[in-house]
């Protein structure tokens, strides 16, 4: 039975999570601090790990970065509330499988933590572009696939630049797949979630004995990925030792494994991704220049969610019918106040957060529409709380004050992760009046 680590400083949650999972045959353990989270991590072995964004002593943020040093292969889960949305965008970049809402529901807690399992043993399938991939029909869509079929033939490397969760390895992907590298492997990197110590055994493969975890050969990515393409995702994120080694073998075309003193040749196309601006991390001294230039020789930019109004819809209404031959439903539609919410709010995550969105309401739908009872709270808010425009307001002062007010609490909280100590000295009132001000917004 897989074993499962649940980590939440709420007794009662805890509690009912784990019967619910133990009754669909996992075993599971609990811990209730961030300290007795690290503590079972270190003693037991996990097939995936729960956790809670907020947590005593720290956060579950942290727990994420300590477990990705560690067991990067380990799936990580985490549970948030209204207004962490933008920390679970950030855990995403870090290497969090997933994120799921609270208050939980069941079925997709269980069909999320299923998922997380196959991944973490290497059972998840790859992207296919035909089912996963669509276009847009945006004038910034038909400018995106105008780069992608001019690049994709000539083997050049790319960089591409987006926001997480805008859909760039499903860009990587297809770039790839009109190359004339297609029949051979897409291998993808995660960089966000190698430490400095597993990366050059990553990228360039160990042989057994090397090191003291090195209990067999293993193949790097460069010679999995030979006559096709490398995909590095997040490589802002690699610390500089690893940039100088993965520089040299991108001019050389060699790797040599760790412990090893026989170089093999490699032949890959590189594609990168960051959601930093690389140009200022190269001006700060944080990324190599020489390496920017390698994998800059051409640049996409993939424009946010908000940005692409009209493939919103176009988008939604492919996430549905994915949805539903995934989870075995026939949700028909949109509710016309549903479709309204998607078009208000500012999709911080993306393409991945519409995706993820549509999946909850398809799962939690009992007729043939979804309607707004089944979508998260801030898509809900967002209509009543619409990006500020004052010149657009009317004039009624009290209503764009409390706007401005609501807008600027909201953000200041997101800020402070909710710590309302801090959250009220940076808006420079008292706790008390920060309370009453989120009980008169409805701020939870």
């Amino acid at each position: 039975m897989p074993n499962i680590l649940i980590v939440d400083d709420d007794a009662t949650f805890c509690l009912m999570l784990k019967t619910f999972l133990e009754k669909k045959g996992f075993n599971v353990k609990t811990a209730f601090s961030f300290s007795e989270g690290q503590k079972n991590i270190k003693t037991d072995v996990f097939d995936a790990v729960l956790t809670d964004i907020r947590l005593p002593e720290n956060d579950g943020l942290e727990l994420l970065t300590e477990i990705k040093r560690k067991q990067p292969q380990l799936p990580v889960i985490l549970m948030t509330g209204y207004g962490d949305i933008r920390s679970a965008v950030k855990a995403i970049k870090m290497g969090a499988f997933e994120y799921v809402t609270k208050p939980v529901n069941p079925d997709e807690m269980l069909f999320t933590v299923n998922a997380a399992i196959r991944d973490g043993k290497g059972q998840k399938p790859a992207p296919s572009l035909q089912s996963d991939f669509v276009g847009g029909v945006s004038e910034e869509a038909a400018k995106l696939n105008e780069y992608v079929s001019l690049v994709a033939p000539t083997g050049i490397s790319v960089l591409i630049l987006g926001e997480s969760g805008t859909g760039k390895e499903y860009v990587a992907r297809k770039i790839h797949q009109e190359s004339d590298r297609a029949s051979k492997p897409f291998v993808a990197v995660d960089c966000g979630a190698l430490s400095k110590d597993l990366a050059a055994s990553e990228f360039f493969g160990h042989v057994k004995g090397s090191f003291t975890s090195a209990v067999c050969d293993k193949t790097g990515q460069f010679v999995e990925a030979n006559g096709g393409t490398l995909f590095l995702d997040e490589v802002g994120n690699l610390s500089y030792e690893v940039q100088v080694q993965l520089l040299r073998a991108i001019q050389e075309r060699k790797v040599k494994p760790i412990g090893s003193n026989k170089e093999i040749a490699v032949d890959v196309r590189i594609i990168a991704a960051t959601n930093e601006e690389l140009s200022l991390a190269v001006q700060k001294g944080e990324f190599r220049e020489d390496l920017y230039h390698r994998l800059n020789e051409f640049t996409l930019n993939i424009p946010r969610l908000s940005e692409r109004g009209q493939d919103l819809i176009l988008f939604a209404r492919h996430f549905l019918e994915q949805a539903n031959k995934e989870l075995n439903r026939s949700v028909e539609s949109f509710d016309e106040k549903v479709i309204n919410a998607f078009k208000t709010y500012s999709w911080p995550g993306n393409i991945r957060e519409l995706k993820n969105v549509i999946r909850r309401a398809v799962l939690l739908t009992r007729g043939s529409s979804v309607t707004t009872d089944v979508l998260p709270r801030e898509l809900l808010n967002s209509v009543a709380a619409a990006p500020l425009n004052v010149a657009n307001m009317g004039d009624d002062l009290k209503e764009t004050i409390d706007r401005i007010e609501f807008e600027k609490i909201k953000d200041v909280l997101e800020k402070t992760r909710f710590n309302k100590s801090k959250a009220a000295q940076m808006l420079n009132i008292d706790r008390k009046t920060l309370y009453n001000k989120m009980k008169q917004f409805g701020i939870e």
